[in-house]
């Protein structure tokens, strides 16, 4: 008989899983009014996310599929790693609007994500596919390596973009005033 975490659990995994699903499904296939695929990859291009077409299929497979293993509890630490780590992305862009979402803040990806980390330490509980298969994608070392890596990963990829806005803003040369001009 399932505990009263278990059952805890099993609410937040489902509701933060399916949450995260129709993310990744807007984004890469335009489901539950979603943009799709060209327009995430224009939008995110814009954002300075280089290539944008590789970045909305990552990023939107990462919200898809992490958010389907943490919905059915299976390699729990992955999904919440692979959860989170988007998150703490998509937190870094929303963060020059502040905390609350209603004004484009990063409120929202940050309780994702830090929901997906929780349950990643936490476990998946005994109504899972981790427990139905002995825990075998859910080992301790996993948690330390795929949680350990959420900060690297991230900021790798918030560097890169800021590399690419800080690229973009530099005038060419063509764009330059020469000293004739003056």
């Amino acid at each position: 008989m399932p505990s009263s975490r278990d059952l805890g659990v099993l609410l937040v995994r489902v509701g933060v899983g399916a949450t995260l699903v129709a993310h990744g499904a807007q984004k890469l296939f335009g489901w539950f009014d979603g943009p799709g695929l060209q327009a995430t990859a224009d939008g995110f291009d814009a954002l300075g996310f280089h290539p944008g077409r590789g970045n909305a299929i990552a990023a939107g497979a990462a919200e898809l599929g992490g958010g389907v293993l943490l919905a059915v509890g299976l390699a729990t630490p992955v999904a919440g790693a692979t959860a989170a780590g988007t998150m703490v992305v998509a937190s870094a862009v929303h963060g020059p609007n502040g905390f609350f979402a209603q004004k484009g803040g990063f409120e929202y990806s940050a309780i994702l994500g830090l929901t997906a980390v929780a349950v990643g330490l936490a476990g998946p509980g005994r109504v899972s596919l981790d427990h139905l298969t002995g825990d075998v994608f859910n080992r301790p070392w996993m948690k330390v390596l795929a949680l350990g890596a959420i900060a690297p990963a991230s900021m790798f990829i918030i560097a890169q973009r800021r590399k690419a806005l800080g690229a973009a803003a530099v005038p060419t040369p063509a764009e330059t005033p020469s000293s004739t001009d003056a």
